[in-house]
C-alpha cells in the first residue's frame, strides 16, 4: 500500500525520534543494557506515551480506507499444548487501542511514615554501641538503575509497528469489525474521547507537535454520524 506523503512524513519523523530513543538506552548493533540509569528512562517515558498515540492514529487513519475481512478462526492441532515459554522472545505487539480513562475518585494519600529497622545496645565499658538488624539488600533500584525490559519491548512494538503501517491498518480493521457485533462495548473505536493518552498542553519535544497533527488528522477523517 502506499501511503500518502502527510503520512508517510510523520512515519518518519516518528522512526527517527523511535531511533533516537534506541540510542539514548544505549541500545546498539541488537544489543541492548539489561539496567539503565533513572534519568535515561525518564526520558524515554517523557516520549514513549505521546508516541505511541500518534502511531495509533496513524494507523487508524489507514484502516479507515481499506477493508479486511475476518481472519479465519482456526481450531489448534490436537496433541499440541500451549505453553508460555515463547511469551518472553515473541516479537511484542503493539497495542491498537488507546487506555480508557478511569473516572475514579482517587484516595487521599496518608502521609509517609518513618519505617526504622530494629535496633539494639550494648551497655558497657563507658559506651553505648547500637546496631542495626534487618538492613534491606541493596538492588539496582537503590543504585539508582532501573530494568530495561519493559520500555525496550514497548519501543519495539513501535518501531514494528511504523515498519509496516499497513498491516496494522489491517489488523485493526478486523479488530473493528468484531467488535461491531458485540452487544457489550460502548466503545468500539480506538480512540477514546477528549485528549490523547500522553496529550500536553504546552510543548515539551517535538513528539507533541507529532502527536497534534496526528490526533487532528484522524478526528477529520471519522465518519459523521450527526
Amino acid at each position: 500500500m502506499h501511503l500518502p506523503t502527510t503520512i508517510d512524513d510523520d512515519r518518519k519523523g516518528l522512526a527517527r525520534i523511535v531511533a533516537g530513543l534506541f540510542a539514548l538506552l544505549g541500545v546498539s548493533g541488537g544489543m541492548a543494557p539489561q539496567w539503565i540509569a533513572r534519568a535515561a528512562h525518564r526520558a524515554v517515558a517523557l516520549v514513549l506515551r505521546p508516541a505511541e498515540s500518534a502511531v495509533r492514529r496513524l494507523i487508524f487513519f489507514l484502516s479507515l480506507t481499506i477493508r479486511a475481512k475476518p481472519a479465519t478462526v482456526r481450531p489448534m492441532p490436537s496433541g499440541i499444548v500451549r505453553t508460555g515459554e515463547a511469551k518472553a522472545n515473541a516479537r511484542p505487539s503493539f497495542r491498537l487501542f488507546d487506555a480508557r480513562l478511569r473516572l475514579v475518585r482517587k484516595k487521599k494519600r496518608e502521609p509517609n511514615k518513618v519505617r526504622s529497622t530494629p535496633r539494639i545496645s550494648f551497655f558497657g565499658d563507658g559506651e553505648v554501641r547500637t546496631i542495626s538488624l534487618g538492613e534491606p539488600p541493596k538492588d539496582r533500584e537503590n543504585d539508582g538503575l532501573i530494568a530495561s525490559s519493559r520500555i525496550l519491548r514497548r519501543l519495539e512494538a513501535i518501531k514494528s509497528a511504523l515498519d509496516d503501517l499497513p498491516r496494522q491498518a489491517r489488523r485493526l480493521a478486523r479488530a473493528l469489525q468484531r467488535r461491531s457485533t458485540s452487544p457489550l462495548l460502548k466503545l468500539r473505536g480506538p480512540l477514546r474521547p477528549g485528549h490523547p493518552p500522553g496529550h500536553r498542553s504546552r510543548r515539551a519535544h517535538e513528539i507533541d507537535d507529532v502527536l497534534r497533527r496526528c490526533h487532528r488528522r484522524a478526528l477529520e477523517a471519522l465518519p459523521d454520524t450527526s
